[in-house]
C-alpha cells in the first residue's frame, strides 16, 4: 500500500517512509492510496480476541512492510495491562443509559485518548527508521492543546535515536495538563510554553517543518524533523483500531447484533479522532453517522453545516481546552479522499493560508453531510451535563466528553435518530478537576494537586494513579516564548 500527499498525489511512499516523514515536504498530509475491506468474517474472528490482537490484525492491513511478529511485539508492549494501562480491556465500552455507550480511551499512562496512539507510535517510528535506513536522530516536534504533549513525551521518553520537543499554549491548558508536561522525566525531552493559543503553536511547528534552510542545518548536525501530532499517519492508524474494537465489544456484550449500524459522537478539534472513525467506516464498519462535537470554537460545526471553513472568528479559551482549535489540520485528509483531487485541496489550503477561509463545492459538501453530522455546546451546557449525568446515572465525565454527550442529546432531539451511539470519552475527569468540581457546585477549590483528592471525596471515585503521583514532582521546564522564536528554541534544544 502506498501513501500519497494530499497536495501532490504524484508523491508516493511506503508506510515506513510515511511514518518517518510525518508531513510531506510540501506541507501535504500523507494518506492511504486505498482502504482495505473489513469483512463480516474478519469482524467475527475478532469478537473473542483481546484489544492487542485486534490491533495487530487491523494495522497489518495498512502496514505491508511490517511483519505480524513485529506488530504483535509492539501491541503487547504498547497496551500492556499493569505496566501501561490500568484495565485489561485497554479501551472499555461502558453502558451509561439506554442507547448510549461511552468508549473510555483514557486508561493509559497519561489518562487521555492520545495514549492509544502515542504508546504505539514510538515502536512504529523506530522500526521505520531501520526499514528506511535512516541514520539520523529523529527530532519530534509537537504542538499540543493539552493531551498530545504529555502523551508524546511519555511515549518517546528515553527512546533511542529520538529527541522530542513539545510546544503548548501558555494559558490554554488545564493546570493538571501543564503539570504533567513541565515535570516530565527523561533525558531526550523538552517542553516550552508559547504566548498565544494552540493554533499559534501549531502554525509555528508547521512553518518549522517547511523551513528548508533549517532542515539542512539540522541535517548537517545529524537530525531530521518528524511529528507526533495527528498529521503523522502513525498517529492516526492506531486510532482506527478502537472504533472497530468497540463495535466488537458491543456485539460480545449483547448490545447489538452483527451488521447493526451504530453512531459515534466524537469531541474533536483537530479532526484526527473523528477522521479515524471515518476511516473505519470507509473500510466497512457499520457506522450510520459520525457526529462531530465542538465547543464554542465551533469552526468544524459551521463547516459541516455550510461548506465554508472560516477561521476568522473570535478564539475562546474554554473548559475543554483540547478542543480550543480553529485550524483543524486533519480535515485536509477528508477533503482529499472525498474530492479525489490534490489540486482542489491545494487550492483550499492556499486560500486558508492567505485569507483564513475557503468554501468547498456543493458536491463535496453533500458528500461530507452524508457521512457527518455536527453540533456544538458552550461551557455552561457541558457543566450541566456533567452534574446531571453523574446525579442520575452515577457516571463521571470530563469536560470534553460532556461536550460530546450534550451534542448527542441535541442531535437526537433535532433528528429523532435513536440509533445506539457510542460517545468517545477522551480524557479522565481528573485531568480537569477544577471544571468538574465547579460543574458539581463546589465553590472553593483546593490548590495544586490537592484538588485531585477534593474531587475524589466529592464523587467517591478514585483518581488514576499517574495523576495522583504528580504531587511533589519537580518542575523541569519553565521557558515561554513568542511564536516567532520557536525556531530558536528548536536550535537550542538540538545544540
Amino acid at each position: 500500500m502506498k501513501y500519497l500527499s494530499t497536495r501532490d498525489a504524484s508523491l508516493r511512499y511506503d508506510a515506513a517512509e510515511a511514518i518517518v516523514m510525518g508531513l510531506s515536504r510540501e506541507g501535504g498530509l500523507l494518506t492511504p492510496e486505498t482502504f482495505p475491506v473489513l469483512t463480516r468474517e474478519m469482524l467475527e474472528a475478532m469478537l473473542p480476541e483481546t484489544y492487542q490482537q485486534r490491533a495487530v490484525k487491523i494495522m497489518k492491513l495498512f502496514l505491508e512492510d511490517f511483519s505480524e511478529e513485529e506488530l504483535r511485539e509492539f501491541a503487547g508492549k504498547a497496551y500492556a495491562f499493569g505496566e501501561k494501562f490500568d484495565t485489561e480491556a485497554v479501551a472499555p465500552v461502558c453502558h451509561v443509559t439506554r442507547g448510549t455507550e461511552v468508549l473510555e480511551l483514557w486508561h493509559g499512562p497519561t489518562c487521555a485518548f492520545k495514549d492509544m496512539a502515542l504508546q504505539m507510535l514510538p515502536y512504529l517510528l523506530t522500526a521505520s527508521l531501520r526499514k528506511t535506513g535512516e541514520e539520523k536522530t529523529a527530532c519530534i516536534l509537537v504542538a499540543t492543546s493539552g493531551d498530545t504533549g504529555k502523551a508524546a513525551l511519555e511515549g518517546f521518553r528515553d527512546v533511542d535515536r529520538t529527541k522530542i520537543l513539545v510546544f503548548y499554549p501558555r494559558d490554554g491548558v488545564s493546570e493538571i495538563q501543564k503539570l504533567q508536561m513541565v515535570t516530565q522525566q527523561g533525558g531526550n525531552v523538552g517542553v516550552c510554553a508559547v504566548e498565544g493559543n494552540f493554533d499559534d503553536a501549531q502554525t509555528g511547528v508547521k512553518e518549522i517543518f517547511s523551513d528548508e534552510v533549517l532542515r539542512k542545518e539540522l541535517g548537517d548536525r545529524g537530525y531530521f524533523l518528524s511529528s507526533a501530532n495527528s498529521i503523522n499517519w502513525g498517529r492516526i492508524l492506531p486510532q482506527v483500531v478502537y472504533y472497530i474494537s468497540a463495535y466488537c465489544d458491543l456485539i460480545r456484550g449483547g448490545r447489538i447484533s452483527m451488521g447493526d449500524e451504530i453512531n459515534f459522537c466524537v469531541p474533536t478539534g483537530n479532526f484526527g479522532d473523528i477522521l479515524a472513525g471515518y476511516f473505519a467506516k470507509t473500510m466497512g464498519l457499520p457506522v450510520k453517522k459520525l457526529i462531530c462535537a465542538s465547543n464554542a470554537n465551533n469552526v468544524l460545526t459551521d463547516f459541516i453545516e455550510t461548506g465554508v471553513y472560516d477561521r476568522n472568528r473570535p478564539f475562546y479559551t474554554t473548559a475543554s481546552p483540547s478542543m480550543d482549535i480553529l485550524i483543524s489540520s486533519n480535515l485536509e485528509r477528508l477533503l482529499y479522499l472525498l474530492s479525489g483531487s490534490d489540486a482542489e485541496v491545494r487550492g483550499y489550503m492556499e486560500s486558508l493560508n492567505k485569507t483564513g477561509r475557503y468554501e468547498i463545492t456543493g458536491e463535496l459538501k453533500g458528500k461530507i453531510q452524508a457521512q457527518f453530522a455536527a453540533g456544538w455546546c458552550g461551557d455552561d451546557d457541558a457543566a450541566d451535563t456533567i452534574a446531571r449525568v453523574f446525579g442520575t446515572e452515577g457516571y463521571l465525565m470530563d469536560t470534553h466528553t460532556a461536550v460530546a454527550y450534550t451534542v448527542l442529546e441535541n442531535y437526537r432531539r433535532e433528528t429523532g435518530d435513536d440509533t445506539l451511539c457510542v460517545v468517545l470519552s477522551t480524557a479522565s475527569p481528573y485531568k480537569f478537576c477544577a471544571s468538574v468540581l465547579e460543574a458539581m457546585g463546589t465553590k472553593e477549590l483546593l490548590p495544586g494537586t490537592e484538588i485531585i483528592g477534593q474531587l475524589e471525596e466529592k464523587t467517591r471515585t478514585t483518581a488514576p494513579a499517574p495523576l495522583k503521583d504528580l504531587a511533589g514532582r519537580q518542575v523541569r521546564f519553565t521557558e515561554t516564548v513568542n511564536p516567532g522564536a520557536m525556531t530558536d528554541v528548536v536550535k537550542g534544544f538540538l545544540a
